[in-house]
């Protein structure tokens, strides 16, 4: 913490708030991972139920089910760490997200897995072999003269 300038507060009220600050500032630090922590928790709670709403059709049946229940598991015990406000709460916190993190790719990884299994049509981009790419056309190099600029 720095106080400058034109401060009307005498020199030993400056000094204790600064002694202050450097007496919380632990304190402090540890209030910031904690709600850096929780905030990384909200979101990823929010981010992937919004993928699985999106995507719910997709994960009717087969691995992705599956993965889907594991994933919704996961996700419950992510909002009630979030409740946990003791100091213990934000290991918990950590431990929640980095396993719904885990399983979400497990399930996109899953859904990929079962596009892919669907296949692709040969015609689809990337497939082609023949020379009728849009790249393929013949190219001009050109250079615009403006009239006007000689006169």
């Amino acid at each position: 913490m720095t106080i400058t300038g034109g401060s009307a507060l005498p020199k030993d009220d400056i000094e204790r708030m600064m002694k202050d600050a450097e007496a919380h500032a632990e304190e402090d630090k540890r209030r910031r991972e904690e709600a850096e922590v929780r905030n990384t928790g909200d979101q990823l709670v929010y981010q992937t139920e919004k993928f699985l709403a999106d995507n719910a059709d997709k994960f009717a049946e087969g691995d992705a089910a599956a993965t889907k229940a594991e994933v919704e598991d996961a996700v419950g015990e992510l909002k009630k760490a979030l409740e946990d406000t003791s100091e213990s709460g934000v290991s918990a916190i950590k431990d929640a997200t980095d396993k719904v993190a885990q399983v979400s790719q497990k399930l996109g990884a899953a859904l990929y897995a079962e596009q892919a299994a669907a296949g692709a049509p040969a015609g689809e981009p990337g497939a082609s072999t023949t020379g009728d790419q849009p790249g393929d056309e013949d190219v001009v190099d050109a250079e615009i003269v403006d009239e006007d600029d000689k006169r």
